[in-house]
């Protein structure tokens, strides 16, 4: 069956080409809008490959070309199109266009307009090609190409330092997680001779369950997943990342690049639940991950800091998701918390734009009156994310509780607390940003005012999404159905590793509405003293700060880690590369470079004192000794004619006279 799926791709694939080649030349209405009406198009034909599944097959799997065949080895450009991959890019064009919608106000003065709308739908076109890839090769293409363009986006003030190192930290631990795909992929083809998911899929079963190759399999695509999705212990990029433009915050924390590692696991959910091992790791990462970023989103002053390790936090939650068993559950808060988390930071733009560019929010304050819009869309985020009924994320993060409290209880300890400590530290937020008197600056103050429509249209269409986005999976404890879990039930069901039944499960009626009732509780009790603390100023948040000092200074310094990692790593590095400069400097410069070349100089010295003083010396004398042996003839040999006639008459004379004697006395003996 033919698709559009295509054509999703190439919409912000156009967008991209046509701003960067030509953004400078265009109005910045056009470039704008460019960069938006390409991924609303994208959403369009999303719109249309869901309607497809829906009244067609379960999955459409297309081969457009063979990119690459060496013997065995075929890696054929295909789009892989199914419930999973469908729900994924309606996530990222939808939730996207309304962040570029956003982008054509807030960043209308910025002198790099044109460049930002490329890098977005770059972004754009890159997470796509990332969840449609329909094998291996070409997912983790995509996964590059989506780190390559939050490398550019991170960065994309690069005149300020900050956003230049933010931007290599983001590149560098992500690249940490591309080796460990590639090495997965390795691993895969080498035991399976496959790289495509539909072939995959059939053949993993090959492979001993809980053996030592699929577990090595399972561990090394986390490891990639943990990078991409910011989770303990590669974490520390993201809350950097703040250092981009806010609608970059929104569109790569929310709805599309740190849930690329969420998406990966569950596409492969057919090889993690054979792997008990590797499931169990995902769980437990996914929950030490969840508190641990809740703990230092206590403290941070920084609206998008504090938003920055929520979502660490809430990725944590998806990850225990998955690790154990739910994967539905992981996806379904991977969607909720899109529309929260998308509206919550770019509500943080519209407070930041407000106050003239502050982030700080002790200095904020008594904002409820004066961007009304910006307050009442936070405030539905607000309480989406705490979890509170009936907002979206009440319904994904209770669905995930529940199946934590059967799987582990411990696991479902640490969801409960998280989920206590997500809803102080949101509300935090909102009160000391909305709440009270205004502690801005008196200039400051004066120019607050409510950001202008193409900001706040999208921001009162994410609050209703996060509304009513979770209704979906209404649970059937209180008359819904769950309709996400069986839109995904056809590629979700497998075996769960323990017990071997099919992926379904159903709780006690009294269990799920005590779990319910408490996940409220303990969400209710944060909001109650996020109020006592910050907005009735019963207790003074300074007095809690200064009674426990060490653990304040703790979590404001987050566990120390980024200090930590560079002790132990960067400092490490940099000493290693210190050592070895000096190594080549002395030793291989020093003792093979320059010892060579001074070797090479004495040898040729030698070698000329040699040809001078022996073989020249020798070639001399010889000369010296024939020009005096020959000094004598020289006398003689005068060239003049008349000297040889003199010496001519000499010799006669001498002759004559030498053999006159002889004559003589041989004429005597005749006589």
């Amino acid at each position: 069956m033919e698709t559009l799926a295509p054509f999703v791709l190439l919409s912000p694939l156009a967008g991209f080409l046509v701003n960067a080649l030509f953004g400078r030349l265009l109005p910045r209405r056009v470039v704008g809008w460019i960069g938006a009406g390409s991924v609303g198009i994208g959403f369009i034909f999303s719109l249309n490959l869901l309607l497809q599944l829906l009244t067609g097959a379960h999955s459409l799997d297309q081969t457009y070309f063979t990119w690459w065949q060496s013997g065995d080895f075929n890696v054929p450009f295909n789009l892989y199109v199914d419930r999973l991959s469908t729900l994924m890019i309606l996530v990222i064009t939808g939730v996207g266009f309304l962040i570029h919608v956003y982008s054509v106000g807030y960043m209308r003065e910025d002198p790099g307009y044109s460049r930002f709308f490329a890098y977005m739908n770059l972004f754009v076109f890159s997470m796509l090609l990332l969840v449609l890839s329909g094998n291996l090769v070409w997912l983790i293409i995509g996964w590059a190409l989506v780190g390559l363009s939050s490398y550019l986006l991170i960065g994309f003030w690069f005149e300020r330092r900050s956003a230049v190192l933010a931007a290599r930290k983001a590149f560098v631990m992500n690249t940490i997680g591309d080796v460990g795909m590639v090495f997965a992929a390795f691993l895969i083809f080498l035991n399976l001779r496959v790289l495509d998911f539909q072939g995959l899929f059939s053949r993993v079963h090959q492979l001993p369950k809980g053996g030592t190759v699929i577990t090595a399999i399972c561990l090394l695509l986390l490891v990639g997943a943990v990078a991409k999705s910011a989770q303990l212990p590669l974490h520390t990029w993201l809350p950097d990342a703040m250092e981009g433009p806010t609608p970059v915050s929104a569109l790569i924390h929310a709805a599309t690049m740190v849930t690329a590692g969420v998406y990966m696991v569950v596409r492969m959910n057919a090889i993690y639940q054979l792997s008990p091992i590797a499931m169990d790791i995902v769980a437990i990462v996914g929950a030490a991950t969840a508190i641990f970023a809740a703990s230092m989103a206590l403290v941070q002053t920084d609206i998008k800091k504090v938003l920055a390790y929520s979502t660490i936090s809430q990725l944590g939650y998806m990850f225990l998701a998955l690790g154990v068993g739910a994967f539905a559950a992981g996806i379904f808060h991977l969607m909720t918390h899109a529309f929260f988390k998308a509206l919550l930071f770019l509500g943080a733009g519209s407070v930041i734009h407000a106050m003239s560019g502050e982030q700080d929010i002790r200095k904020m304050g008594g904002l409820d009156k004066k961007i009304k819009f910006t307050y009442y869309t936070m405030l539905i985020a607000t309480l989406a994310i705490a979890g509170i009924f009936p907002f979206a994320g009440f319904f994904s993060k209770d669905e995930i509780l529940g199946r934590a409290f059967d799987r582990f209880f411990l696991l479902w300890v640490v969801g409960f607390i998280t989920a206590g400590l997500t809803a102080f530290y949101m509300f935090r937020m909102l009160f000391l940003t909305f709440f009270g008197y205004c502690r801005a600056d008196e200039h400051v103050e004066k120019h607050i005012h409510e950001s202008p429509w193409p900001m706040t249209v999208p921001l009162m269409i994410l609050a209703g999404f996060s509304l009513i986005g979770g209704w979906i999976g209404w649970p059937e404890v209180i008359g819904g159905e769950n309709r996400f879990e069986k839109f995904l039930d056809p590629i979700l069901k497998g075996v769960l590793p323990e017990t071997g039944e099919v992926n379904i499960v159903h709780h006690a009626v009294l269990k799920e509405l005590f779990l319910m009732g408490a996940s409220l509780t303990i969400a209710g009790l944060g909001i109650f003293l996020a109020y006592q603390l910050y907005c009735a100023k019963r207790v003074a948040p300074e007095l809690v700060a200064k009674k426990w000092p060490r653990l304040y200074q703790l979590l404001f310094h987050k566990y120390y880690v980024d200090e930590i990692y560079d002790a132990a790593i960067v400092d490490r590095t940099k000493d290693l590369g210190t050592f070895l400069g000096k190594f080549d400097a002395n030793v291989i410069d020093g003792v093979g470079v320059n010892g060579a070349g001074w070797l090479a100089r004495f040898g040729s010295t030698l070698s000329m004192w040699w040809d001078k003083w022996i073989i020249d010396g020798l070639l001399n004398f010889t000369a010296k000794m024939a020009q005096l042996l020959s000094y004598p003839v020289r006398l003689l040999q005068t060239g003049m004619f008349s000297s040889y006639a003199m010496l001519i008459l000499v010799g006669l004379v001498v002759l004559l006279a030498y053999y006159g004697h002889h004559v003589q006395v041989l004429l005597r003996s005749v006589r």
